[in-house]
């Protein structure tokens, strides 16, 4: 490590001091290599040779340059990006200058391509091809800059940044209405959307009478032959969301006809693969298909259904199809792509946590729901593509210890009529493991959950076989198995419930 100026050292992510605090809008001298050019942040749209050798010249002659300015670069760690000084830090690296005197900043949360932009009015300003850019790009950065505050940092009035940023507002606008259309049509409250949203709740109350307007462009479209793939991409929405105004007024088999989904009348549910129309590419994705059926034979249109762990999105998504209503949750947050699954994240013992303190927790209201889809993280299996708080990391005690918590806690909070469908698997590490060689305190079978819906007060209904597709062994992998008595796992369930 080297010291510098103040005492402060070089350490693995940058300059700190002894309390081991990144140093900033501080002095330091530190290694030219260790300094970037970030584009994300540089407002200008080349560099000028020229403009260099003049600068490189002056060092020669002796000239001294007022320090370049440089934050912490966010995705390099122990690496600075140029706010202002691109000019003279190239300069200074054609001259073999290996360190540089710099000010390492702390913006506080001012954008720091605005910054740069402020700090390029000087002798050369910006054009005003620059200028547009960088107004466009700092507002598609962050939505809620205003025109005065792009304006004041690229030196251009109010009105002519309105001009700048005219038609990307009006996107931004008319994907904010969709996303409340989205959620308005999900059932999900205006106080949650609002908050959700982060915007005020007179907001929305202003963009719902649009509400009956809004999807006349797609009826029109659809009306004309247009095929729901290419409304939806014509108009921007998603393809459920197409689907959800194709397929209103219709009873659900019309629904399941037109969707191309054949009916399942045993309690048998086989698919080879999802329907990629509905969810995300998701670790653990189930059959949007598997989800239909559950809600064709319990629940009706326009009912209640609560998704405590919204993963992918493929339960909202079908329930848009099938005109239920529906409130999912999920610990990661994705408010530009998945505005209807509110965050909230459930701890080992079952509570939830919420990621916002301000946003009323669901099942606390007045309306409860029909139905609940219970598809959780499984345990072990795909542990690795989960979040690090997901309960597929904990160990089997602990795991099935969740599940006793959480379906208490939520026996608590449903009505007498709701039906809970828990989706679930056998779990046996077969891996490389001949089947008369497996551990079974290492396993969890179905009959464990059964245990704990009993103790929870929860009554199993019906027991559906919906078993994974042995399409994922590849036919070398199965040989193998077969050679070594390995018993594979394809088994998954769904388990219907009613509160006792």
């Amino acid at each position: 490590m080297r010291r510098v100026r103040g005492g402060w050292v070089r350490g693995l992510n940058g300059y700190v001091n002894r309390d081991n605090k990144i140093m900033v809008n501080t002095t330091a001298q530190i290694p030219i290599t260790d300094i970037l050019i970030d584009n994300t942040i540089y407002p200008r749209e080349k560099i000028d040779p020229k403009r260099i050798g003049i600068f490189a010249e002056n060092i020669r002659d002796g000239f001294r340059f007022d320090p370049i300015e440089v934050q912490p670069h966010p995705e390099k760690p122990g690496k600075y990006r140029i706010l202002d000084g691109v000019h003279r830090w190239n300069a200074y690296k054609s001259t073999g200058v290996t360190e540089l005197e710099v000010i390492i900043k702390d913006l506080d949360g001012v954008d720091p391509l605005l910054y740069a932009a402020t700090k390029a009015i000087g002798p050369r300003q910006l054009t005003e091809e620059e200028t547009r850019n960088t107004a466009r790009r700092a507002y598609q950065n962050n939505p809620k800059l205003t025109s005065s505050e792009i304006g004041k940092a690229i030196g251009r009035a109010r009105r002519t940044v309105d001009s700048y940023i005219a038609d990307l507002r009006a996107a931004i606008r008319m994907d904010l209405e969709i996303k409340i259309f989205r959620m308005n049509r999900l059932g999900v409250p205006q106080d949650r959307i609002a908050n959700r949203l982060g915007i005020p709740q007179q907001t929305i109350a202003d963009h719902l009478p649009k509400k009956a307007v809004l999807p006349n462009p797609v009826k029109a479209d659809l009306s004309r032959g247009f095929t729901v793939p290419q409304v939806a991409e014509k108009h921007g929405w998603t393809e459920p969301m197409v689907w959800s105004i194709a397929l209103e007024g219709k009873p659900d088999l019309v629904r399941f006809k037109e969707l191309n989904w054949g009916l399942r009348t045993w309690d048998l549910w086989e698919w080879n693969d999802c329907d990629r129309r509905f969810g995300d590419d998701w670790p653990g994705r189930i059959p949007a298909q598997l989800i239909a059926h559950i809600l064709y034979y319990f629940s009706n249109q326009n009912d209640l259904v609560f998704d405590p762990m919204g993963g992918g999105g493929v339960t909202p998504d079908t329930c848009l199809a099938l005109g239920r209503k529906c409130w999912s949750l999920d610990m990661i947050v994705r408010p530009d792509i998945r505005p209807e699954i509110e965050p909230y994240y459930w701890d080992e013992k079952g509570n939830f946590e919420s990621a916002s303190t301000s946003n009323p927790f669901p099942l606390n209201s007045k309306e409860k729901p029909n139905l609940i889809i219970f598809d959780p993280p499984y345990f072990d299996k795909k542990a690795k593509s989960y979040d690090k708080k997901s309960i597929s990391m904990l160990p089997k005690k602990e795991y099935l210890a969740f599940f006793e918590g959480f379906l208490a806690w939520l026996r608590r909070k449903v009505k007498k009529t709701t039906r809970l469908a828990f989706i679930n698997a056998n779990w046996r590490d077969f891996q490389n493991t001949p089947a008369i060689e497996e551990h079974p305190e290492e396993a969890i079978l179905i009959f464990e959950y059964h245990k704990i819906f009993h103790k929870t007060g929860w009554q199993p209904t019906h027991v559906i076989q919906a078993p994974m597709s042995s399409e994922r062994f590849h036919a070398g992998v199965v040989a193998a198995m077969q050679k070594k008595k390995i018993l594979g796992v394809t088994s998954r369930y769904i388990i219907v419930l009613k509160t006792k």
